[in-house]
C-alpha cells in the first residue's frame, strides 16, 4: 500500500475514528444541512487527511478543492492545463520540462501566484527535513528553477516517462507556508491556495467545510458551500444519507443497493485501480515463508469475493495492476486451486496437526490479520480470506483496530490493506514493493524484499522507452507469482449515492484514495443546479 493511499486511510489515510455526531449531521455546513439545502452540498466520506498542506502530501494527485497544480486531469484522465497555460515543453532527451504559467491568478488571500511558489513547493517537498511520505515520487527531479515570474523549468536526473502526471501536485504559497515550520505550522490545518474553494473549518473526526472562492481563475463555483462529513462507519453513513442529513456518500455495494428505488437519488459506479490485499510480513515466521505465501495465493477464492462481498462491483485482483490495464502481465492470473495449495504446503513440510492446522519445525501456521474498524468491506474480505485459509490448514485470527493500533504491529502482523493508483505502474508499485521503503510509514507494509523486483522497479522508472518499461513491470508481476509478499484479493469499483439535485456529476478512473479527492464531486466546482 502506498503512502498516498494509506495516509489517505489513516489519512487516507490516508483517518479520524469518530462518526459524525447528530449535531454535526444536522448542521454540517454551518448554514446548509444535507439534502436540498439550496446552494450547499454535504457528502459523507470514510477517511480524512492527516494534513491539508501540499508540502506534506495533500493534493498531490489533484482535485484538492483548495489548491491547483500546474496540470490537472479531465474526466477521461487526460492531462489538461491548470496553473500552467499549456502542457509542458519537453526536451528531446526527456530531461527538461518547461511550463508557462497562467497570469493574473491570486491566492485566496489576494496575493499573486507566480513561478516562485512552484519552485518553493517542489524544493520544500524534496527537502529531507520535510515530512512528506511521498517524496520518492519525485526521485527523478534534480532541480526546479524560475525563469521570470511566469516560467518554470524542471530538470530531471533521468528520463522519467510520467513526470508530467506528477505536476498535478498542488502548489503552496511561499509567502505563507515559507514563513513557518513546514511540518507543524498553522498552514497544515489552515491553508491558503489558488483553488475553487476556501477552507472554512476542519473539525477533526467530524467534517471539513469549504466555501466557494468568488475570485477563482476558473470561475466562481455554483455550489457555494461544500462540506465533507467524516463518517468512518459504513452503516452510519448509509443511515445519515437515508435520513436526509447528507446529499451524497460513498457506500459499500451491499448498502448502496438499498437506494436503488429512491427516485431522488442516483447511483454512480467508478472504475478504479483500488485493490484490497493482505500483507504477508517478511519478518513473521509464518507469513514470511514462501510456501505459505504461494499456498495462500491460490487457496483464496477471489471470484467468490467479487460475487458475494462486492455484489459484482469489482473484479479479482492478481496483483496491483488491474487485469484490464495495458500494463497487466498476462499469465500471472492466479487460479483458485485448494488441492494445489495443500500440495505446496505438504511438500514444504507444513503438516496438519490433530486440529487440522499445519505446523513446521514447531511453528504453527497461524497469524493475526488486522482490518480497520468500521470498514465493512475490509472486514468481509478479512473473514473470507481467513475462511479460505482455514481450508488449507492455516489459522488466521481476524482483529479490528484503528490505524493507531495497527501501524506499530505492521512489521510482524498481517493487515487487510488497500492501495492502487491509475496513470502509471511506477505510481503504486515502487512504494508498495521497494525493499528500502520497508518500515517507512505505510510504504511497503509487508517489508517485501526481492532484489529482482528492486532492480525492475528502478529500471521501470529510469527510462521513457515504453517497451523497456513494460518488460520491467512484467518482471515485477512474474516475481510476485513466485514469491508473493501480499495476497491481492479484489479490485473494487467505488459506489456512490447522490441526491439528484445537480447537473455535471461524473466519475473518473479512481485511485484507492476515494471520497476526498475522488467521487462524483471531483469536479464539484463545475456543478450547476437542475432547472
Amino acid at each position: 500500500m502506498t503512502a498516498r493511499s494509506i495516509r489517505g486511510m489513516a489519512a487516507a489515510t490516508l483517518a479520524g475514528a469518530l462518526a459524525l455526531t447528530a449535531a454535526a449531521c444536522s448542521n454540517p455546513g454551518s448554514g446548509g444541512s444535507g439534502h436540498g439545502a439550496g446552494d450547499s452540498v454535504v457528502v459523507g466520506i470514510a477517511y480524512e487527511p492527516e494534513t491539508l498542506s501540499p508540502l506534506l502530501g495533500y493534493g498531490k494527485d489533484g482535485n484538492s478543492k483548495i489548491f491547483d497544480g500546474l496540470l490537472a486531469f479531465d474526466g477521461d484522465m487526460k492531462l489538461k492545463p491548470a496553473l500552467a497555460v499549456a502542457l509542458p515543453e519537453v526536451s528531446a532527451d526527456g530531461l527538461t520540462y518547461t511550463y508557462k504559467l497562467r497570469k493574473g491568478v491570486t491566492f485566496s488571500d489576494g496575493k499573486p501566484f507566480s513561478a516562485k511558489d512552484v519552485v518553493f513547493t517542489y524544493r520544500t517537498i524534496l527537502d529531507k527535513k520535510t515530512n512528506n511520505p511521498s517524496r520518492t515520487e519525485l526521485d527523478a527531479l534534480k532541480d526546479v528553477k524560475a525563469a521570470g515570474d511566469d516560467t518554470v523549468v524542471f530538470t530531471l536526473k533521468y528520463p522519467y516517462a510520467p513526470f508530467a502526471e506528477r505536476t498535478v501536485l498542488a502548489i503552496a504559497p511561499e509567502h505563507v507556508a515559507g514563513k513557518q515550520d513546514v511540518n507543524s505550522g498553522p498552514f497544515t490545518t489552515r491553508p491558503v491556495g489558488t483553488g475553487p474553494y476556501v477552507l472554512t473549518g476542519w473539525s477533526k473526526g467530524e467534517k471539513i467545510s469549504f466555501k466557494a472562492n468568488p475570485h477563482y481563475w476558473g470561475g466562481a463555483p455554483k455550489v457555494k458551500k461544500f462540506t465533507m462529513a467524516i463518517i468512518k462507519d459504513d452503516d452510519v453513513r448509509a443511515t445519515r444519507l437515508r435520513s436526509g442529513d447528507l446529499d451524497g456518500a460513498i457506500l459499500p455495494p451491499n448498502l448502496a443497493k438499498g437506494f436503488r428505488n429512491d427516485a431522488d437519488k442516483k447511483t454512480y459506479e467508478a472504475t478504479t485501480y483500488d485493490y484490497r490485499t493482505v500483507t504477508l510480513p517478511t519478518h513473521n515466521k509464518v507469513t514470511g515463508d514462501t510456501a505459505i505465501r504461494r499456498a495462500l495465493d491460490i487457496a483464496v477464492d477471489r471470484e467468490a469475493m467479487v460475487d458475494n462481498i462486492l455484489e459484482g462491483a469489482g473484479k479479482p485482483a492478481h496483483g496491483p495492476v488491474p487485469t484490464g490495464s495495458e500494463w497487466f502481465t498476462k499469465g500471472t492470473e492466479r487460479r483458485h486451486d485448494l488441492a494445489a495449495a495443500e500440495k505446496i504446503l505438504d511438500d514444504a513440510g507444513w503438516k496438519r496437526g490433530s486440529d487440522g492446522i499445519r505446523a513446521k519445525d514447531g511453528v504453527r501456521a497461524a497469524f493475526p490479520l488486522w482490518y480497520l474498524s468500521g470498514d465493512k468491506l475490509r472486514q468481509d474480505h478479512a473473514l473470507a480470506y481467513a475462511s479460505d485459509a482455514k481450508k488449507a490448514g492455516i489459522d488466521i485470527r481476524t482483529q479490528a483496530g484503528t490505524w493507531e493500533v495497527i501501524e506499530p504491529r505492521m512489521k510482524h502482523d498481517a493487515v487487510l490493506a488497500g492501495g492502487g493508483s491509475p496513470g502509471d505502474p511506477d505510481f503504486d508499485q515502487y512504494q508498495l514493493l521497494k525493499s528500502s521503503l520497508g518500515g517507512d510509514g505505510f510504504n511497503n507494509m509487508a517489508w517485501y524484499d526481492n532484489p529482482v523486483v528492486d532492480k525492475a522497479l528502478d529500471d521501470g522508472r529510469r527510462t521513457d522507452d515504453k517497451a523497456a518499461r513494460k518488460a520491467a513491470y512484467d518482471t515485477v508481476q512474474r516475481e510476485l507469482v513466485k514469491n508473493p509478499g501480499y495476497t491481492f484479493l479484489t479490485h473494487i469499483d467505488h459506489v456512490y449515492v447522490v441526491g439528484d439535485a445537480w447537473d455535471g456529476l461524473s466519475t473518473q478512473v479512481e485511485p484507492h484514495d476515494h471520497g476526498l479527492a475522488a467521487g462524483p464531486w471531483w469536479n464539484v466546482e463545475k456543478w450547476t443546479p437542475k432547472k
